[in-house]
């Protein structure tokens, strides 16, 4: 089976992405695998462990590690040392035929999984160094992404382009997650930390799309509407940084905007995700899902309702992070929940395709392939 890969990776890269040939080449199972982003317990990769199944036989093609265990209350999760951390994600990309992406929300401040009680550097927030300038941003941007390519990650789930436009905001404006509350300085350290991230071949993530400042809810523990807060203002970033001869990946939003779509939030809406993202922002890259077990999404919609509903509006990785419940047979029941949607028609083999290849080229240009 592995050299049954290799040969078609090699075909991949000989013949470039565009070529209709690869994609038929490969099964529906590796292109619905590649889709899917999980978490899992532990420091080490073993035997037991329901990673090593998803990976090996779902073709999970991506994992996210964290420092805290949200289900268990304790520390116990995947990062306990540098050289743990290393060893772990070593291990991990040993499993796989197609090299995996391996996530971290590395932002800085209060949401850092690479913490000084572990070895790891002090990190500020966003916020004190949108207070700072741009200087300390690049300095600060240099030193963690060097140490996150060092570690073995290529994603990393940051910046964060929220607008403080609302400071009470329970998880953007009280934790310091965002720059400031002028798009062009929210851009102009973002670019910065883009610029670094890609010097060290890792695909930054901006987050959360359309905009989740001006919130006075957190999406981990309900519905967080902003229908009556959000200002088109929040766009400006998106804006902004996709004009720019830049490479990211883009993270969605678990809020609610009736005046984008009256009925879903933001990670489920195609008016949101392909109509304003897409068509309308002109953006072309990898587009994740935020966690897809938060109770935004998880308690307000069925497991198979969210996932199609993602799907057609237009994300590319769902992401499983398994931290705020712990369900060790989600990717089996996410694959078989997306194959069945594809027999019923609900869900076409093209528009998986379409997110194969933009996967598969994000990671020929990170050089995993």
């Amino acid at each position: 089976m592995k050299f049954f890969s290799i040969l078609l990776l090699i075909f991949f890269v000989t013949n470039g992405c565009n070529t209709s040939e690869t994609n038929s080449d490969i099964s529906i199972d590796q292109k619905i695998g590649q889709m899917l982003m999980v978490g899992f317990q532990g420091f080490e990769v073993s035997d037991t462990s329901h990673v090593v199944r998803d990976i090996e036989e779902y073709h999970t093609g991506g994992v996210i590690l964290f420092d805290y265990d949200v289900p268990t209350g304790t520390p116990d999760r995947n990062i306990d040392s540098h050289d743990q951390v290393q060893r772990l994600n070593s291990q991990l990309q040993s499993l796989s035929d197609v090299p995996l992406y391996i996530a971290i929300d590395q932002e800085g401040g209060r949401v850092a999984r690479l913490k000084t009680d572990r070895d790891f550097p002090r990190t500020v927030s966003a916020q004190y160094l949108g207070e700072q300038g741009v200087d300390s941003t690049r300095a600060y941007a240099a030193e963690q992404s060097e140490l996150l390519q060092n570690l073995g990650f290529n994603v990393n789930f940051a910046p964060v382009v929220d607008l403080n436009t609302n400071p009470e905001n329970p998880v953007i404006g009280q934790l310091e997650r965002s720059y400031s509350a002028d798009p062009e300085i929210v851009t102009d350290h973002a670019e910065i930390v883009i610029e670094e991230h890609q010097k060290q071949n890792l695909l930054p993530v901006i987050k959360h799309f359309p905009g989740h400042g001006s919130a006075w809810n957190d999406s981990h523990v309900g519905m967080a509407d902003v229908t009556d807060t959000w200002e088109s203002i929040e766009l400006e970033p998106y804006r902004l940084l996709i004009e720019k001869p830049l490479s990211f990946g883009v993270m969605t939003a678990h809020v609610l905007n009736e005046n984008l779509d009256p009925d879903l939030p933001a990670t489920l809406s195609r008016d949101i995700q392909t109509g304003i993202l897409r068509d309308s922002l002109q953006y072309n890259g990898v587009l994740f899902s935020d966690d897809m077990q938060m109770d935004a999404i998880r308690t307000f919609y069925g497991l198979e309702f969210a996932i199609e509903k993602a799907i057609l509006a237009g994300v590319d990785i769902l992401v499983f992070a398994n931290n705020s419940v712990y369900q060790p047979d989600i990717v089996p029941d996410v694959v078989n929940i997306i194959k069945q949607l594809i027999r019923d028609g609900v869900i076409t083999e093209e528009r998986i395709d379409e997110s194969y290849q933009r996967i598969m080229e994000s990671k020929e240009e990170l050089e995993l392939i």
